[in-house]
């Protein structure tokens, strides 16, 4: 992709990509292993550090290229080890990286729009309203960055980035050719070599892209079903008016049947308070998900401000999970991580150039909603 500095910006190009472009400026196609290598192992975006290639090589890729990741405006370290970045990207907007380490494992959750174009009801990202979709170098910069901050680089011990979720800011799905792109480098031996079953996209429920997904990649999916029913996922998931769960879960299904093994699919649902954490809620999504093979992950859910939803109690979550494991489910409660940095799941919010004015409305209506419950106060007293 052409930058505004009128140079191609090499960082978010795949390695046929990158052979393309070394054959359109007369150079041989060997050159771009060379340079993905010094790219994502080594982390360096200055072509006269590459030792490797020629003085004249060099010096031409600097009139016509540049490695360009996006601009780390912070990056905070919560107490327990979550850290998060917030970049900016050429939209002006503001979009969040998380990276979470646990005993086994380091996973970044990386953003792929400013914004979300969907406009699910407890999420503080699409009350945030939509900019832009982020550029495959934007989205694989992400990476680049976490990894380039552990110092990990050259890569010669086990990196601390050992699995990558597509779960930050904006749908994934609606940005597919670049978050393709992208995580077709991550996976690369070229660049960053994580396992196919270590790259998770998540989506909403954009059944077409995801009938479109298994011609293009064979990463592990994860589907954000928050709701065991219509009904209630028309309100919590919009998208769901358009693709209601028979459709959408026979389409992940059809995916998930393209990627062979032992491989299932991994459902989201995020715990709201008396809205679907009830024991009737567990039965239909026991009865909703009996022929699918997956595993669960539930999210207690991360209060932010005038969402108008509550986390449930220890209590109820735990009757949930119980519930959902007698009905055969392999289910885990997801501990809440990076809250004191607003990095939870949910809490993403960057800072938005909303080109919806939906983050006008909501602010708006929630107004509208505190000033009545103060009338209605007053009144009864």
């Amino acid at each position: 992709m052409t930058t505004s500095t009128g140079k191609i910006n090499l960082l978010g190009l795949t390695q046929p990509e990158m052979e393309q472009f070394f054959d359109s400026i007369g150079e041989k196609r060997f050159r771009a292993g060379q340079v993905m290598k010094w790219i994502h192992h080594f982390g360096v975006d200055d072509f006269a550090a590459m030792t490797n290639v020629g003085k004249a090589l060099r010096e031409k890729l600097e009139a016509v290229a540049e490695i360009r990741p996006p601009e780390v405006v912070s990056e905070d370290i919560s107490a327990d080890g979550t850290r998060k970045w917030v970049i900016r990207v050429a939209s002006g907007s503001c979009v969040e990286t998380v990276y979470i380490p646990t005993d086994d494992r380091g996973t970044l959750c990386v953003s792929s729009q400013a914004g979300c174009a969907l406009d699910c009801s407890f999420c503080s990202t699409g009350k945030q309203g939509f900019n832009s979709n982020l550029t495959a170098a934007e989205v694989i910069g992400q990476v680049w960055l976490a990894n380039k901050s552990f110092g990990t680089v050259p890569a010669k011990v086990d990196r601390a980035i050992t699995n990558v979720v597509m779960m930050g800011m904006g749908e994934p799905l609606l940005n597919f050719d670049n978050v393709i792109a992208a995580m077709k480098i991550m996976m690369d031996d070229l660049g960053y070599g994580i396992s196919k079953r270590r790259v998770t996209l998540s989506t909403s429920g954009v059944v077409p892209m995801i009938d479109e997904l298994a011609k293009h990649i064979d990463v592990s999916l994860a589907l954000s079903l928050h709701a065991p029913n219509d009904e209630l996922r028309n309100q919590l998931v919009p998208i769901n008016k358009k693709y209601p769960l028979k459709v959408l879960l026979e389409s992940c299904m059809g995916y998930m049947a393209t990627l062979g093994g032992k491989r299932v699919l991994t459902v989201e649902y995020t715990l709201l308070k008396d809205v679907n954490d009830q024991p009737e809620h567990a039965a239909q999504m026991i009865e909703l998900l009996r022929d699918v093979p997956c595993k669960i992950n539930l999210i207690p859910f991360n209060p932010f401000p005038h969402s108008g939803y509550e986390r449930p109690s220890n209590n109820a979550i735990r009757r949930f999970q119980d519930l959902l494991h007698h009905g055969g489910f392999n289910v885990t409660t997801r501990t809440t991580r990076g809250e004191d940095i607003d990095a939870a799941c949910g809490q993403l919010v960057g800072q938005v150039n909303d080109r919806t004015r939906r983050s006008e409305r909501y602010i708006a209506v929630r107004q509208l909603s505190a000033d009545a419950e103060l009338q209605d106060s007053a009144a009864r007293h």
